[in-house]
């Protein structure tokens, strides 16, 4: 990614944030760094886990300056295992110090955005789309759950320096181009796997067209393009933010040096896009819309914390204000929050939805994450969601495609795929402007911390579908055994541990969870693990693991007797949770050999021990019993992560260790 190269990178908005929290190591890429986290994020689907591991490494109470458990993945409570998690993950966040954002208050990105993000400070979060508080001018990364519980407990969040591609905006956006458009236009370019291993920095005049929401807009969908973390300046239009949810003394002025150097450059001339459209079944799959044009639409999902602002469903009540949605299509509305439902209804927004045929749903994630409203097999969805990926909205046939609201509402107008410029000039409609409320509505009934006295009385409410974290034990010094599964490229944590809510509400039961690993690329895989004796490998392709955070599709895997994923290239985030789960990833050196190996040869890697001692190097040779064949890999793990999969996982790593690791440095006195 990026269009030219310069020096080495210094100056930039993102080395201030990283030097202003380094409490390990030398902030050059590729070097293991560790860094101190000021704030924590964990949401429902990955929480529970989160809850188990701070009582696993003996947590009494959170040491990060706050942290904030939300509810809002497994809202929809069709029977008692989502209530009881709710149960579980409130009487845990009073138990350690924690706030808790119940079901119903919304999404925990815009709703952290707007009651606790600061410009200046540093995020961990369980869930991948934390790098939109980077809208803020925040340093913000999507973890495992397990680097969020680490983080809690006063460890440092660890991770490979990063390059940092400086983005410079220009240019004004014309009418019906929005914020969507210009990350779907970086998707265009780069691809899904195209900034792994760096930091977005954005910059330059194009930032005074984007409010903080359009900001967070395209710094939420950094995940897709695989980023560490995306960065904004905290300037004008942040200082405009904090005022209208009431909290302009947060705001502290950041911006990059006026001579910073970044390690790759990009220029994006805003006033050059036009409406754009992700076609089913990936997010880099991207053409103008008026190629797309004339598709039959069944449904159009606005929402998400890839478009959460009330700008953002407040257009699309203005664009069909006086209309109906085309006969056939559902038009369904997730408000982000209690509070942007509070402001569309005072606007009257809220009538204009339900008169033009609109269903309003409850402040959640829901069809991003395929919580309700699947649609039918085969029939096009249009969605303003961040991901499209096959089978995540619920249907195993799905074929949705991600859009700005413009588009969506238009589309659901018309029944067809519309660029919302040409139905515009058809029907003589100006973009709308929407004059919204200020001071915004902050609604969310969140619940504080309580006191260190009263929340060591507290004991969490385990309801009988909470099961305990699988026992893990350490990596033997020879690991042989089959081959179960061979996947292609870009295979998702969906993939590897579905979405939707036949299996989400199974997040908190890891041997229920199981049966559903790898069932979307094979569905024998959980059978053929459950019926094979001692440990086995997958092999995957290039940008394995790529999507959401969630280290179930570590666990459940791990629970299933994995032990070693090779694959041609990782990941960041699913290649931490694979080794912080005594996982082994390894990549080819010849991703040519991926080929070579089928489902059922039989593998075997010796002298592991001594492999991933301290100073070995990072090269090992696979024996393919079954053909007679040798492969070169390599791990690329730090000592520290060699450490934990020698071990089993982190978990039991620390536990032989005398006394943990501080990331309380002099620095944060």
């Amino acid at each position: 990614m990026g269009t030219g190269t310069a020096p080495p990178a210094a100056g930039t908005l993102a080395h201030q944030l990283i030097a202003a929290h380094l409490v390990e190591g030398a902030a050059l890429p590729g070097e293991e760094i560790g860094l101190r986290v000021d704030q924590t994020l964990t949401q429902d689907a990955t929480g529970t886990l989160v809850m188990q591991e701070l009582e696993a490494l003996g947590v009494d109470r959170v040491r990060t300056d706050l942290g904030v458990s939300y509810v809002d993945h497994n809202i929809l409570q069709t029977d008692r295992r989502n209530a009881e998690d709710h149960l579980f993950l409130r009487s845990a966040a009073r138990r350690f110090g924690l706030w808790y954002s119940g079901p119903g208050n919304g999404v925990s990105h815009p709703l952290h955005m707007q009651r606790f993000g600061v410009p200046g400070r540093s995020l961990a979060g369980a869930d991948s789309h934390t790098c939109a508080a980077g809208a803020l001018g925040m340093l913000a990364i999507g973890v495992g759950g397990l680097d969020v519980a680490l983080a809690m407990a006063g460890h440092p969040l660890r991770l490979r320096m990063p390059r940092i591609v400086g983005i410079r905006l220009t240019g004004v956006p014309p009418p019906w181009v929005g914020a969507k458009d210009v990350v779907l236009e970086l998707l265009r370019r780069h691809g899904v796997k195209g900034a792994v291993g760096r930091i977005l920095e954005y910059h330059g005049p194009g930032l005074a067209a984007l409010t903080a929401m359009d900001r967070h807009v395209i710094a939420n969908m950094g995940a897709e393009l695989g980023a560490t973390a995306s960065v904004f300046p905290a300037d004008e239009a942040v200082r405009a933010f904090l005022r209208s949810v009431g909290r302009e003394e947060d705001f502290t002025e950041l911006t990059a040096e006026p001579d910073a150097r970044y390690d790759l450059t990009e220029e994006v001339d805003l006033s050059g896009l036009e409406p754009l459209i992700a076609r089913p079944s990936s997010p880099d799959d991207v053409v103008p819309v008026r190629e797309a044009a004339a598709e039959p639409v069944s449904q159009a999902v606005v929402g998400s914390s890839a478009n959460p602002g009330l700008r953002d469903i407040a257009v699309v009540a203005a664009l069909v204000h006086g209309r109906q949605v085309a006969p056939g299509v559902s038009l369904d509305i997730n408000p982000t929050s209690r509070g942007v439902l509070l402001d569309l209804t005072r606007m009257g927004a809220t009538a204009d939805l339900v008169a033009a045929g609109a269903r309003i749903h409850q402040a959640g994630c829901l069809g991003c994450i395929g919580m309700g409203q699947a649609p039918a097999t085969g029939r096009n969805s249009l969605r303003t969601v961040p991901r499209n990926f096959r089978g995540r909205s619920g249907t195993a046939e799905d074929a949705v495609w991600l859009c700005s609201p413009e588009t969506a509402a238009v589309s659901a107008l018309t029944g067809r795929i519309t660029d919302p410029r040409e139905w515009a000039a058809e029907t003589g409609t100006r973009h709308p402007e929407p004059a919204l409320p200020d001071p915004a509505a902050t609604v969310a009934t969140l619940e504080e911390p309580l006191p260190p006295d009263v929340a060591r009385t507290v004991r969490p409410e385990r309801g009988p579908g909470i099961s305990g974290l699988p026992e893990l034990d350490p990596l033997p010094d020879t690991l042989e055994g089959p081959v179960l599964l061979t996947a292609g490229d870009n295979v998702s944590t969906d993939d590897i541990s579905p979405a939707g809510a036949a299996a989400l509400p199974l997040r908190s039961d890891i041997p229920a969870l199981a049966a559903f690993t790898f069932t979307r690329i094979d569905p024998g895989y959980p059978r053929r693990a459950a019926e094979t004796p001692g440990p086995h490998f997958v092999v995957g392709g290039d940008n394995y693991g790529q999507g959401s955070s969630r280290e179930h599709a570590a666990i459940t895997p791990r629970h299933l007797g994995l032990r070693a994923v090779l694959a041609t290239s990782f990941a960041r985030i699913h290649r931490q949770n694979l080794a912080n789960f005594g996982i082994l990833p390894l990549t080819f050196d010849d991703p040519g050999d991926r080929d070579r190996i089928a489902v059922g040869d039989r593998l075997r890697l010796e002298g592991l021990h001594g492999s991933l001692a301290p100073g070995a190097g990072a090269v090992l040779r696979v024996h393919n019993i079954t053909r007679g064949e040798h492969y070169t890999v390599h791990h690329g793990l730090s000592a520290r992560q060699c450490a934990a999969v020698l071990a089993g996982g982190v978990i039991p790593a620390l536990a032989r260790r005398t006394r943990p690791v501080e990331a309380h440095s002099p620095a944060r006195e």
